[in-house]
């Protein structure tokens, strides 16, 4: 009988996973499809505090997420680093309508009729350099958009703005290398296992899934729901609860355009509808532009960019950028559904991004997950284990703060120094390939590349720098399965390839599906 059950391989699931596992408790973790599918590959791709999370009131949640920040960094620095975000400032900034800073400026100082003023925005940058307790990354600055670098891509009027700290992650790596690590801890990894029932019986839950392998039963005597988008879903038709407990459900969209500037620091735009959107470099030569926050009907899954949430995109950066961004500078688009918790929020901006546990103890005990981000998901699963403590008095301490996930034992300003050496030790490698290598897989590159002397050494070529000795690293390592898992969720490298080295690629997997099973990788 396993300690844990955990239903879902998001980041939330697969962080309680490897939490639990360091513990000494014995975990299993089911998830539909492939990890990361659906929110937790969908963001904006950043570790940050939430700035405009001040302006609701949040505090806890923003020094929360701004102590994480420097955390993870230390844990992660092939997958996360340091950006610099640029905010360029205007008069005609408003603030959305219902948030209590705005609710409360209007009462005090009504002839600023919603705007945003700059002293304003400069006090809750003062209040983000110092909520987190902040040492490695650097303090706010004012630019002169006149004479600084990154005011040319920018249009005339903005003359004057401020550059804050916040931090970039891969998201959808961030996961696998939860799971491989949690699994490395003896967790046991299910994915493409679909839970069907979960059943109170005396002193545990019977767990039924469908897999790979046809129906299988499991006991636990704790089961965990970090469904995500679908944990109303696993509570009312899984687990047959009745709840008043549920999710809103939020499509964030993105548009990835050709790189719009040549500089390495992101955008921060406000605009006069009180949203606010993020311009980022992306994969190298491209740019990151999002995110939208509409209300979601239908399933999860159904999630898609429209051309509505598209050209609003568009419009608000040619707000800003000298160049006016169109539809043909777009490559490509993505959405996710944010599962956020039921508050009665009036719009989807408004509601809390914060987490709420929900422990049922009506029987064996269920934890259920609502809400959350990614900046956080570390102390979630610290607050989960937390909660469920009682029930487990033989499980080890906290222990997760600045652990390295795999491929992460390096010091948090060594990216440049690993891709040096690793040039030099395969001087084979481009620039390019060597810099994508690091940022996925740390000191681990070295070990995925053994001992080749040459590119035909790793096997066949994919195209786009990827090799048969990386998918069967991803593979036999990552739960990798079909080719969509490794170009759009391992990497990026989607962007590069063609429809048809695409679907040699997924050939080549469903013929190699055995390497995955190689070596015990997938846990105990």
């Amino acid at each position: 009988m396993a300690d844990l059950f955990i239903i879902g391989g998001g980041i939330n699931g697969c962080g309680i996973a490897r939490d639990a596992a360091g513990r000494g408790l014995s975990v299993l973790l089911a998830e539909q499809g492939d990890l990361a599918q659906a929110t937790s590959s969908a963001s904006t791709k950043l570790f940050h505090g939430g700035l405009r999370y001040l302006e609701y009131f949040e505090f806890r949640l923003v020094r929360e997420a701004l102590e994480e920040r420097e955390t993870l960094l230390v844990a992660m620095p092939h997958i996360s680093w340091p950006m610099r975000f640029v905010l360029p400032m205007h008069p005609d900034m408003r603030f959305e309508s219902d948030t209590p800073t705005s609710r409360l400026l209007s009462r005090l100082m009504p002839w600023m009729q919603g705007r945003r003023p700059a002293w304003l925005i400069r006090l809750g940058l003062f209040l983000y350099d110092t909520l987190g307790g902040r040492k490695i990354l650097p303090a706010t600055r004012t630019l002169d958009l006149k004479t600084d670098p990154v005011g040319r891509d920018l249009r005339p009027e903005f003359q004057r703005a401020y550059e804050y700290s916040d931090c970039w992650i891969e998201d959808s790596r961030l996961v696998a290398l939860n799971a491989r690590d949690a699994a490395n801890r003896g967790a046991q990894v299910m994915t493409r296992t679909r839970v069907t029932r979960a059943e109170r019986m005396g002193d545990h839950w019977q767990v039924t899934t469908e897999g790979p392998g046809g129906p299988t039963t499991h006991r636990a005597r704790v089961l965990v729901n970090a469904g995500g988008p679908w944990v109303s879903d696993v509570i009312s038709r899984v687990a047959r609860i009745n709840s008043t407990e549920g999710v809103r459900l939020v499509r964030g969209s993105h548009i990835v355009t050709r790189r719009l500037y040549d500089h390495d620091r992101c955008y921060f735009f406000q605009g006069t509808d009180g949203r606010i959107i993020f311009a980022i470099p992306y994969e190298q030569d491209f740019t990151l532009i999002g995110t939208t926050d509409q209300d979601h009907t239908g399933t999860p899954s159904e999630a898609r960019c429209t051309d509505e949430e598209r050209d609003y995109l568009l419009a608000f950066a040619s707000r800003y950028f000298a160049k006016p961004v169109t539809r043909g500078d777009v490559v490509w688009t993505y959405s996710g559904v944010r599962p956020l918790y039921a508050d009665g929020a009036k719009s989807a901006t408004a509601a809390t991004r914060d987490y709420v546990l929900s422990l049922d103890e009506a029987g064996p005990p269920m934890l259920n997950v609502f809400g959350g981000k990614i900046t956080t998901y570390r102390r979630l699963a610290e607050s989960a284990l937390a909660k469920l403590a009682p029930f487990f008095p033989a499980a080890g301490p906290v222990w997760t703060a600045r652990a390295p996930l795999p491929g992460g034992d390096f010091p948090v300003d060594g990216v440049a120094a690993l891709r040096t050496d690793l040039l030099a030790d395969y001087p084979f490698l481009t620039e390019f390939w060597a810099a994508r290598l690091i940022r996925a897989y740390g000191t681990e590159a070295r070990t995925l590349l053994g001992p080749a002397r040459s590119a035909a050494d790793l096997g066949r070529d994919f195209g786009a720098t990827l090799t048969e000795a990386e998918v069967s690293w991803l593979m036999s390592r990552e739960w990798a399965e079909r080719a969509e898992d490794i170009v759009w969720r391992r990497t990026k490298l989607g962007l590069r390839l063609t429809t048809d080295q695409v679907a040699a690629l997924d050939a080549f997997m469903a013929e190699g599906d055995d390497i995955r099973l190689q070596e015990g990788t997938y846990g105990a």
